[in-house]
């Protein structure tokens, strides 16, 4: 190549549109790992996950209270976008209603870092916490939930559609996790009734 005058052309650098990049600042990891509790509607956690059909793929978002491990919100939907996890919290913000100031822990995801989730989340007074980029141990309970349902509903069973996926789903937490399954970390008692043993209100 040196001999002929050939010269390998570079490779330019990839850069994102003004339009994709993050405009919005990241919160900080206000939490922290503190993920033990000590009383409901104290800080909620966030994280979307997805499940293969045979129809394609179907994205769940969840909410869930670190106090008892509940999920209190969730939404689940074709595509993975802000409509999605907006449509958990709001799920959450009505189930629970909460009288306080509610701290909000989610990765740094678009679905949790767009303007309108965002103006969401300051409407209802929330304290923001993002786990580090790409630190899933910091929001480890609700990978840990991802997990645990894949396990438990999925593993050893194939859904051929995806309203056939949405109602094991749907019966998996409101039947099955909240009410029934027990967690080591509550006593070996389900979220359900950990917290009506263990809340003051």
């Amino acid at each position: 190549m040196r001999e002929d005058g050939i010269v390998a052309r570079k490779r330019r650098k990839y850069k994102k549109p003004v339009s994709q990049q993050r405009i919005q600042p990241v919160a900080h990891n206000i939490l922290g790992r503190a993920f033990r509790v000590g009383e409901k509607n104290t800080i909620w956690a966030c994280d979307v996950s997805y499940f293969w059909t045979r129809s394609g793929w179907i994205h769940l978002a969840v909410v869930m209270d670190l106090f008892s491990r509940r999920i209190i919100g969730w939404s689940m939907n074709d595509r993975l976008d802000k409509e999605l996890t907006k449509d958990a919290l709001r799920m959450a913000l009505a189930a629970r209603a909460p009288d306080c100031s509610v701290m909000h822990h989610s990765d740094q995801g678009a679905e949790y870092s767009n303007n309108e989730y965002q103006s969401l989340l300051r409407e209802n007074k929330m304290t923001i916490s993002m786990s580090r980029k790409a630190n899933c141990y910091d929001n480890a309970v609700v990978e840990s939930f991802f997990k645990t349902i894949k396990t438990e509903l999925t593993r050893h069973r194939q859904f051929n559609t995806k309203d056939e996926a949405r109602s094991a789903i749907f019966e998996y937490i409101e039947v099955f996790y909240n009410r029934k399954r027990m967690h080591s970390t509550l006593g070996y008692l389900s979220p359900a009734e950990y917290e009506r043993l263990n809340s003051t209100n």
